[in-house]
């Protein structure tokens, strides 16, 4: 077992789609000596004992991290805080505090005032997950192949950084170091904006009332059927991405706007060479998905799994 990917005592705070993978994982990989599971919600908690996941479970989340060497909060952006000024008293020095938001200026700001000296704030961002959520909807190979992008912040303990990469690596994960800001702008564009954009449109085609029950259900072709299953993730936390990286995201959507006019005229004054030009070079940047192993070709992505 590597002194360098192992911790004596995990604990997970939060046991939804991410935590339970990230159980899960543990259960598989030499990582921790000891896994506590810790969720305010009664019913996720009493779910988590059933599944045998985790080797304590607790809605005490003070009692959960207390001589946890690393913590990893697993609660939606918005709860960041919260969650942070609760255990902030309660870790013990030398301990790694870590999240697996999408959004990491604003959980910086939230959680580095309660962090206790002595203790390291190292945020990070697995880049995976499903539209569904909960502690049942884990699985410990959510993170093989995947990118997890580590945000430490400037001054940030150089070993603690390590500590969590290899974590993340030994759990199957592909690890990359970049700042806090532009880890936003580069999930604007690539995660929180095709959100937006899928919510808006399964919610334009609810508006549709005459066609909804019917012809935009029943006739869904493969792309609006792609929306709808992004646009079923979890409300929660996509109202607090939305909100914790507002910046970023009204940046990149502005851009697209003026993308999409453009296109609008393309179509408008039927501009072919502009649009084939378009789709060949999105379709490349699909093929780049697929060789770089972050997708798969197969008719449905790869996701009839789940």
């Amino acid at each position: 077992m590597s002194a360098e990917t192992h911790f004596d005592k995990v604990a997970l705070i939060g046991l939804g789609l991410i935590g339970s993978s990230i159980a899960r994982a543990l259960r598989q990989v030499p990582v921790a000596g000891h896994v506590v599971a810790a969720d305010r919600s009664e019913a996720v908690v009493a779910r988590v004992r059933e599944l045998g996941i985790a080797d304590e479970v607790t809605t005490d989340l003070g009692a959960a991290v207390e001589g946890a060497d690393l913590i990893i909060a697993c609660v939606p952006v918005g709860a960041m805080g919260a969650v942070a000024e609760v255990i902030g008293p309660r870790l013990k020095p030398g301990a790694i505090v870590s999240d697996v938001g999408s959004t990491k200026g604003s959980i910086v700001a939230q959680m580095a005032p309660h962090m206790p000296a002595g203790v390291q704030l190292i945020p990070a961002h697995p880049v995976a997950g499903t539209e569904h959520s909960g502690p049942d909807s884990g699985f410990p190979e959510l993170f093989h192949g995947r990118w997890c992008i580590i945000t430490p912040t400037e001054g940030a303990d150089a070993a603690a950084v390590a500590k969590v990469e290899a974590f993340w690596q030994a759990l199957g994960s592909k690890t990359e170091v970049m700042a806090p800001d532009h880890h936003d702008l580069v999930l604007a564009i690539t995660s929180h904006v095709p959100h937006l954009i899928a919510y808006n449109i399964v919610g334009t085609a609810s508006d549709l009332e005459q066609v909804t029950e019917s012809e935009v259900i029943k006739f869904s072709a493969g792309g609006f059927r792609d929306f709808t299953r992004i646009a079923a993730s979890d409300p929660t936390m996509w109202r607090d991405v939305f909100l914790h990286n507002k910046e970023a995201v009204l940046e990149v959507l502005g851009r697209f706007t003026e993308d999409l006019i453009a296109l609008q005229r393309n179509i408008r004054w039927g501009q072919g060479d502009q649009l084939f030009d378009l789709f060949t070079r999105t379709r490349a940047i699909r093929r780049s998905i697929i060789d770089q192993r972050q997708d798969t070709a197969d008719p449905d992505f790869g996701r009839g799994r789940k």
